[in-house]
C-alpha cells in the first residue's frame, strides 16, 4: 500500500508522500522528539519560537502524519477526554472554566498559526451538533448542559437546540433536540500535519522519516541506522507507544474506522444541512462523528471496531469489512436525506491512544530530561496544540499558566497485562454497543453505561 491508500486524507492532502531521508548515522541534538504525528511537530514548532538556536531532530518511523494525525475526523475542538467532574476533582471547581477556555483558546490557536504560517488545512469554525435521537439521549443532552452550567460554563462552550434548532443545522432522523459546541473546527487532518513538519523544518528542526526507534533512554535514541545522543527527549508517538521497548502498558491503542462519500451535489446539501460546515454526531455510548469536508464529502467515523490481544497494531487493522459497513448503514440512517445511490469512494482506519483513566497527560521529568504528552482518546488534535507549548515551557525552562493545568505532570497508571486487558477493554466495547441497543429500543438510559463511568471516577 502507498501512502496515499491510507485515507482520504492521505489521498487529498495534496502531496506526492515521498519519504524524507532516513537517519544516516549517529547524531548530536539539543532535543530529540520521536513521532512526527501533531504532538511532536507542536513541540518542536514551539521550542524554536522560544529558543531558535536549538538543535532539535525528529524521529519518524514511517511519513509525518502516518499516524492519527493524519487520519482522524477532523475535528479541532475544545472537547478534552475526561469529564468536567473528574478535572474539578483533580483540580478544584475553578479549573473546570480555566481548562475550557484553554482548550477553546487552543481551537483557535491552530486556525491562527495555519493562517499565519501559510497552511492551507481548510479551517472552518461552524461548530459542533449532537443530536439526540431517543429519550435517553435526549436526557443526556440536558443533563450535559445542566452539568455545564453548574461548572460555570455558558452557551458559548455548550448549548441545548430545540427539535427545529437542530434539524436547521443537521436533518437528521427522529431528533428530539440537540447540544451545540461553537468551538469546534472542520479541518483536513493531513494537511494540517503536512503542513506543520514543512513548517517544522523551515524554522530549522531537522526531520528524519523511515526511521525506527528501538530504545531510547535518558540522552539517547538508538534507531536501526544510528544514535541521536540529546539533552532531552520527547516521546510523542500516541497510540504506537506499546511499540516502544518498556511502554506496552502505558497505552493501549484502540482501532476507529472512518468512511467518506464522494463529493455530493448542492442539492443534495441543501437537504441535509451543515451549511457551515459543523462537525456532528448524536448521544449514542460507542461513537460515532462526522463532518463535511471543503470539496463536499461527507467524511463519517466511529468505534466498534476491536482491541487485538497482545496491543498489536497491524496494518491489516487499518480495515474491517464489518465495521466499515455498519459505518454506512448508520450514516444512511442518520441523515434519510442522503440518495441511495449516493458511493462512497474511501474506507479506512487507524488506532489512537487510550490510557487505563481515559485522562490524557503531560510530563517531564526533569532528571532524565524525557517529556510524553498523549492519551488523547482520540480528542488530541487541540489538545497537541496545547501540549506542545506545555512541553516547549517544560524542556526550556519556561513558566507559563499551562504548567499549572491538572494534566500538567500527571501520568496515568499502566494498563493490566493480558489477557486482562483484552478482555476488559473488548467487554466495554460490547457493553456500549448492547447499550445502544436497549435505548434505542426502549428510550430508557443504560444504567449498566452509566455505571461504567462512575466505577472509572468519571
Amino acid at each position: 500500500m502507498s501512502y496515499s491508500d491510507l485515507s482520504l486524507w492521505h489521498a487529498t492532502c495534496g502531496e506526492s508522500l515521498v519519504p524524507r531521508p532516513g537517519l544516516p548515522g549517529d547524531r548530536v541534538a539539543d532535543v530529540a522528539v520521536v513521532g512526527a504525528g501533531y504532538t511532536g511537530l507542536w513541540t518542536a514548532y514551539y521550542l524554536l519560537q522560544r529558543a531558535p538556536h536549538l538543535r532539535i531532530v525528529i524521529l519518524e518511523k514511517q511519513i509525518a502524519g502516518f499516524g492519527a494525525s493524519g487520519r482522524n475526523g477532523g475535528w479541532c475542538s475544545g472537547i478534552f477526554p475526561a469529564t468536567w467532574r473528574r478535572i474539578a476533582r483533580d483540580g478544584g471547581p475553578e479549573t473546570v472554566a480555566r481548562v475550557q477556555r484553554v482548550m477553546n483558546a487552543a481551537v483557535d490557536e491552530v486556525g491562527h498559526v495555519a493562517d499565519r504560517e501559510g497552511i492551507d488545512c481548510d479551517f472552518r469554525k461552524g461548530g459542533y451538533v449532537s443530536v439526540a435521537r431517543n429519550e435517553a439521549q435526549w436526557a443526556r443532552a440536558r443533563a450535559e448542559v445542566d452539568g455545564a452550567r453548574r461548572w460555570g460554563l455558558g452557551d458559548d462552550v455548550l448549548t441545548l437546540l430545540t427539535k427545529q434548532e437542530a434539524e436547521q443545522r443537521l436533518a437528521a432522523s427522529h431528533v428530539l433536540g440537540a447540544t451545540f459546541a461553537s468551538h469546534c473546527a472542520a479541518i483536513h487532518p493531513a494537511k494540517l500535519v503536512r503542513g506543520l513538519a514543512r513548517l517544522a523544518e523551515s524554522r530549522g528542526a531537522v526531520l528524519h522519516e523511515g526511521t525506527e526507534v528501538v530504545a531510547l533512554a535518558p540522552g539517547r535514541v538508538v534507531t536501526r541506522s544510528g544514535t541521536v545522543s540529546a539533552e532531552s527527549i520527547i516521546v510523542a508517538t500516541e497510540g504506537y507507544t506499546p511499540s516502544l521497548p518498556g511502554h506496552h502498558r502505558d497505552l493501549i491503542p484502540m482501532y476507529s474506522l472512518m468512511v467518506a462519500t464522494e463529493p455530493l451535489d448542492q442539492g443534495v446539501w441543501d437537504a441535509v444541512g451543515l451549511a457551515n460546515r459543523e462537525t456532528f454526531s448524536d448521544k449514542r455510548h460507542l461513537r460515532i462523528y462526522g463532518q463535511r469536508t471543503a470539496d463536499g464529502r461527507l467524511a463519517f467515523g466511529g468505534r466498534g471496531a476491536p482491541y487485538h490481544f497482545g496491543s498489536r497494531i497491524r496494518p491489516e487493522f487499518d480495515r474491517h469489512d464489518g465495521v466499515h459497513a455498519m459505518l454506512r448503514r448508520v450514516l444512511r440512517d442518520l441523515l434519510p436525506a442522503l440518495p441511495p445511490t449516493v458511493r462512497f469512494s474511501h474506507a479506512w482506519g487507524g488506532n489512537l491512544g487510550i490510557p487505563r483513566d481515559w485522562y490524557p497527560a503531560i510530563s517531564f521529568d526533569h532528571v532524565t530530561r524525557i517529556g510524553f504528552a498523549g492519551g488523547y482518546v482520540g480528542d488530541g488534535v487541540a489538545l497537541t496544540n496545547v501540549a506542545g507549548r506545555a512541553l516547549a515551557d517544560l524542556v526550556t525552562g519556561s513558566d507559563s499558566e499551562l504548567l499549572r493545568l491538572p494534566f500538567v505532570g500527571r501520568r496515568s497508571r499502566r494498563w493490566e497485562p493480558e489477557p486482562l486487558r483484552w478482555v476488559g477493554v473488548n467487554a466495554v466495547t460490547h457493553l456500549f454497543r448492547t447499550a445502544d441497543r436497549a435505548e434505542a429500543r426502549t428510550g430508557l438510559p443504560a444504567k449498566r453505561a452509566a455505571r461504567f463511568w462512575r466505577q472509572l471516577g468519571h
